[in-house]
């Protein structure tokens, strides 16, 4: 990659990784589905913007529709409101190291679901590692019992599942010539018209106490760095870099999180955390596959 689109990725990374972080922030005053609509709708409204000033146009037919429906479920209702719960249990740091399964599921899903990304020996032993080291963060709470702790790591594991899918589902956003910003935009509206009426209902948070500045800026943060922008720079990578160059962003984003998580909100990894996360990376090491590819000779010198 260039020196731009490595800059680009670091960016995406801060952005992604820096969501955790702000969700820490906000759950203390407010419950998780008003976190989540604050999220996706002020990221419509953002990225509709974008829309409008560079002209682009969403697409409004009813396979569109349904394909925007189906996104906003997999790819922003369910993952966005797993995490934000899940938050409420585990650190934002842990929450980001079981976000970083996200590429395992998605070899497992695709595998399935699709005909042309079958998974390959190397990517199999890649998920085999990545799971066992899930399983070695899990492992000592299991043992002391099922309590509340492993409800939250289960459920930053399901929006990595959930993820997954909708890494899949969204392949047909191509078929349909739909650019991604614009699928991006209507996916993000389709979830705020899910996701506001719910949490009017569910949270009424008219009631609630009036939220500090530093949960309004990190909710501002939220939806407008961590989501819209943090959209338009990984569409603008994508088709720079290419998917298997955007795999990295996987290793950065818990970095950035727990580096803002231990050193910000004073939280602590556990040692079968940290193991578990080490083992995690070598498996995303091994399906990415780029450290133990041989490099190319070069040209004998001409005598």
């Amino acid at each position: 990659m260039t020196a731009s689109e490595w800059s680009t990725l670091l960016i995406l990374a801060v952005l992604w990784g820096g969501s955790f972080f702000f969700v820490e922030i906000a759950v203390d005053s407010l419950p998780p589905l008003t976190i989540v609509a604050v999220r996706v709708g002020l990221a419509a409204i953002a990225l509709y913007g974008v829309c409008l000033v560079s002209g682009r146009k969403i697409m409004l037919t009813a396979s569109a529709l349904m394909a925007f429906l189906g996104m906003s479920v997999l790819n922003n209702v369910v993952p966005f409101t797993l995490i934000v719960w899940a938050q409420t249990q585990i650190s934002s740091s842990l929450a980001s190291i079981l976000n970083a399964t996200t590429p395992l599921f998605t070899i497992v899903v695709a595998h399935f679901l699709t005909a042309d990304e079958k998974m390959t020996v190397q990517k199999a032993i890649g998920v085999f590692a990545g799971f066992f080291g899930v399983t070695i963060m899990f492992a000592p709470q299991l043992l002391s019992g099922f309590d509340a702790t492993v409800l939250g790591q289960l459920a930053a594991l399901g929006a990595a599942l959930s993820y997954a899918f909708s890494g899949v589902f969204g392949r047909r956003f191509n078929r349909m010539g739909m650019e991604p910003v614009t699928a991006a935009t209507g996916q993000l509206a389709m979830s705020s018209l899910i996701l506001i009426p719910a949490a009017l209902l569910i949270d009424t948070p008219w009631l609630l106490a009036f939220p500090s500045e530093a949960v309004i800026f990190s909710l501002g943060g939220l939806a407008l760095l961590s989501t819209a922008l943090a959209y338009i720079l990984f569409f603008r990578l994508l088709a720079t870099a290419g998917a298997s160059n955007l795999l990295l962003v996987t290793f950065l984003i818990p970095v950035t999180a727990i580096l803002l998580g231990v050193f910000v909100l004073d939280e602590r990894l556990l040692p079968q955390q940290i193991a578990g996360m080490l083992v995690i990376g070598a498996g995303l090491l091994i399906i990415d596959g780029r450290v133990w590819k041989k490099k190319p000779r070069g040209r004998a010198l001409a005598k």
